[in-house]
């Protein structure tokens, strides 16, 4: 008895679901598996060779093939060819033979219970793996977020790409058409985001709470969780709602001046020509 699991790189869109077969081994043979099984109980059903070959989709020679097989495997007759007589001869099972097909549907039956149960547990399993692949992607740009295209928008050259983030924020990026459609990039295909970190410029809004105007497209607002001063640069992690962090690199003058340090709001700001969107193959 075998059971194995699909593995979801084959078909990244299908749901996750267990799978397996059942069969008979004497030593490192097979005896048989469901098909040299179903093809027993045509025999005792039809009691011919020739309608039970038919009826399982096998051919004449290989439905005798698997009788010899199973014949010798089993130590014993499953399968008696009877000649003569009133009824004009015919075909027959042993009554090892019938013990044989009702052990496997036993066994079966108790299998399928299994898949069920095993299926049950690893439900959300797909979700889980998916994760897997996405935090084991490398690259050398600091900040990777992960999200589902919101919105596109065609322009002249150029696509306007909006990827909402679980968090609740948006990160617009401007690509090619050759890229959209490289990339498959349609609302709701699910995609993610490099930003380097010294892509990222830092802002403290006015006491007098005047919104900023830049010509950055993303504007991310946040709380400082941490500083880390270098030699000349500093490089700054900012909590965003819904737990994500974007980290950029500054000066430790820009430091200074902003006034950065752990709990303080800023905002990090950041071209849609900076960000580098990407879908997992």
């Amino acid at each position: 008895m075998t059971t194995e699991a699909t593995d979801p790189t084959d078909q990244p869109h299908d749901p996750l679901e267990l799978g397996g077969s059942v069969w008979f081994q004497a030593g490192t043979q097979t005896l048989g598996g469901a098909a040299r099984i179903a093809l027993l109980a045509a025999i005792g059903d039809t009691g011919s060779i020739t309608s039970a070959a038919k009826a399982v989709g096998m051919s004449y020679k290989g439905a005798w093939d698997a009788i010899d097989t199973m014949n010798n495997l089993a130590g014993e007759p499953l399968v008696v060819r009877l000649t003569g007589g009133k009824g004009g001869g015919g075909t027959t099972l042993t009554p090892r033979a019938l013990k044989l097909i009702d052990t496997f549907r036993a066994v079966e039956r108790e299998h399928r219970r299994f898949l069920e149960r095993a299926g049950a547990a690893i439900e959300g399993f797909a979700n889980d793996w998916d994760l897997i692949g996405r935090i084991g992607v490398k690259t050398s740009a600091r900040n990777q977020f992960y999200g589902k295209v919101s919105a596109l928008t065609r322009g002249t050259v150029n696509d306007e790409v909006s990827l909402a983030l679980p968090g609740g924020q948006t990160i617009v990026a401007v690509v090619t058409h050759e890229s959209t459609e490289a990339l498959g990039l349609a609302e709701g295909v699910a995609a993610f985001a490099l930003i380097k970190a010294s892509w990222v410029v830092l802002l403290v809004e006015r006491d007098d709470g005047v919104p900023l105007k830049l010509s950055a497209r993303n504007q991310l607002r946040g709380i400082v969780q941490s500083v880390k001063h270098g030699a000349v640069n500093a490089e700054v992690a900012l909590d965003l709602e819904g737990g994500a962090v974007i980290t950029a690199v500054v000066t430790n003058e820009s430091v200074d001046t902003l006034g950065l340090r752990q709990g303080v709001s800023a905002v990090a700001a950041f071209k849609a020509s900076s960000v580098i969107l990407g879908v997992k193959d």
